[in-house]
């Protein structure tokens, strides 16, 4: 059976992922200047514990906790103008997990997300996906008033510049995985590419689409085009962690 692990997203994420992802955010976001800040945030002396249940639930926390951090200030300026922050029924250590629901939820053009099988639930996700879903409306208005305001086609606009520029160098590396031999050997990693229509080069000045060329340095990474990361994180071979993604 082939499982797909990046369709995560499309129709929203378990409530594990949002509670963990709000985790890291928590500790990553922009500490705003005195005048400057429009949330409340929270206590921030400690850092949150966060536990995943497997290495793609650690990988789609970190992502949506990233996303977040690129609009935070979008994000932001949405809750305040939409007159949807400040609630008092949410305290200051949730504002997190409000930012990024609504980072996913307007990700998702405002549709209703699904709920997973085997899903165990968690009533501040629950609360707060409700308490959003109340004001959609609102809150799209206020994106188009905020895209009004910055004559922004999309809100790739409100990505702060160096942001930017460290995606356009990181999109052009390659990217590398490793080998996991405990699992699977290098030559069954290479028959099973070259079944997918793989094929190997040897080097990445070779690369042309379906290519990837074996480090010259260590015989258990493989280096790929950045432009079949989607794809290659949909193998059967990330799935089962005989690759792991460097």
């Amino acid at each position: 059976e082939k499982r797909a692990v990046t369709q995560l997203g499309k129709d929203g994420y378990p409530d594990s992922i949002y509670i963990n992802a709000a985790k890291i955010f928590q500790g990553l976001r922009t500490e705003k200047s005195s005048g400057k800040i429009l949330l409340r945030y929270g206590d921030t002396s400690e850092s949150p514990m966060v536990a995943f249940k497997d290495e793609q639930s650690r990988r789609v926390s970190y992502e949506l906790a990233f996303k977040t951090l690129k609009y935070q200030d979008l994000l932001e300026e949405m809750l305040v103008d939409s007159k949807v922050y400040p609630c008092y029924s949410i305290p200051d250590e949730l504002t997190s997990l409000l930012v990024v629901m609504l980072y996913d939820l307007q990700d998702r053009k405002f549709q209703n997300r699904k709920i997973f099988a085997e899903e165990e639930l968690v009533a501040e996700v629950q609360e707060i996906g409700d308490y959003l879903y109340s004001y959609e409306t609102k809150l799209a208005a206020a994106l188009a008033r905020c895209r009004i305001k910055h004559d922004a086609l999309s809100i790739e606009y409100f990505v702060p510049e160096t942001i930017s520029k460290q995606e356009q160098r990181t999109s052009a590396l390659p990217i590398c995985f490793w080998i996991n031999t405990l699992k699977i050997s290098l030559e069954d990693v290479i028959r099973d590419l070259e079944m997918k229509g793989f094929t190997k080069v040897e080097s990445v000045s070779d690369f042309d689409h379906y290519t990837y060329a074996v480090d010259q340095h260590c015989q258990d990474v493989l280096v790929f085009p950045s432009s079949l990361k989607e794809e290659l994180l949909n193998l059967d071979l990330f799935a089962d962690c005989k690759l792991l993604l460097q």
